[in-house]
């Protein structure tokens, strides 16, 4: 692997922690106690502050800020809070992620997440992998995101929220209740539409995989028990996740289409 490059005119702290091959740009600041795997990139004028750590081969592009202090009013920054990201994860012009509240549980980004320029992950919110968000997105305090989660431009999560797995949501909505799992959020006020077919077959998921979860998603929509449907990883997730606790509730399906709807 190819030798560690730090430009001359960045700035990195005598405690933070490099691996091989990491590229370190002109104006960037890497602080106090960081810790970047091996074959991270770290573009001119991006700011990864202390109680960061990443695996490898991620980038941050330039004027992207990781481990920014959480905007929390009761929020002590002398409190030794942490932001852990995994392996592969692109973070694009102008970007940020917070640090957690507390020093028990850190934010969290999974591994081969995509955010988009500008977009805004708060305090303790816990993204799994491949989760992508679009442009100017923006999650509150506490959001989970599951695995291959999209997110539209311009929408924002209030705080507490919870998106499931494969879940796509349209772009500029405002997100105030849970979003299932396989499905499709939009419209206004947002519903869920139907599964996320697209989704989930990029994903690798077809054949009889892919008719339990539609099956799964026709069940819900009708109000009909899950309990017989076969056991696989996906129906095994989506009932975990119905079981877990939720704060706002959830979104309800798009009802029968009429003449004034379209």
């Amino acid at each position: 692997m190819a030798s560690t490059s730090i430009h001359p005119g960045a700035y990195v702290a005598a405690t933070a922690c490099l691996g091989e091959g990491v590229e370190i740009g002109f104006g960037a600041v890497i602080e106090d106690g960081v810790s970047l795997g091996d074959g991270c990139v770290v573009e001119h004028h991006a700011v990864i502050r202390r109680g960061v750590s990443m695996g490898s081969n991620n980038y941050v592009a330039s004027h992207a800020v990781l481990g920014t202090r959480p905007q929390h009013l009761e929020f002590d920054p002398r409190t030794p809070t942490s932001l852990v990201i995994g392996d592969q994860n692109v973070f694009r012009e102008g970007s940020n992620v917070s640090l957690a509240t507390s020093e028990d549980i850190p934010t969290r980004i999974g591994s081969r997440c995509y955010l988009m320029t500008t977009s805004h992950v708060a305090h303790d919110c816990h993204l799994d992998d491949g989760v992508i968000l679009a442009t100017g997105v923006t999650l509150g305090g506490h959001v989970e995101v599951g695995p291959r989660a999209f997110i539209g431009g311009g929408s924002m999560a209030h705080q507490w929220c919870r998106i499931g797995a494969y879940a796509m949501v349209a772009g500029l909505l405002a997100i105030r209740r849970d979003v299932l799992p396989y499905t499709l959020l939009a419209g206004e006020p947002p519903l869920h539409y139907r599964t996320n077919l697209l989704g989930l077959r990029r994903a690798g998921i077809d054949g009889a995989r892919l008719g339990s979860v539609v099956e799964a998603v026709r069940r819900l929509r009708s109000g009909e028990a899950l309990e017989d449907l076969p056991d696989t990883p996906e129906l095994r997730y989506l009932q975990a996740w119905l079981a877990a606790d939720s704060r706002r509730g959830l979104y309800r399906f798009v009802g029968p289409r009429t003449k004034t709807q379209g």
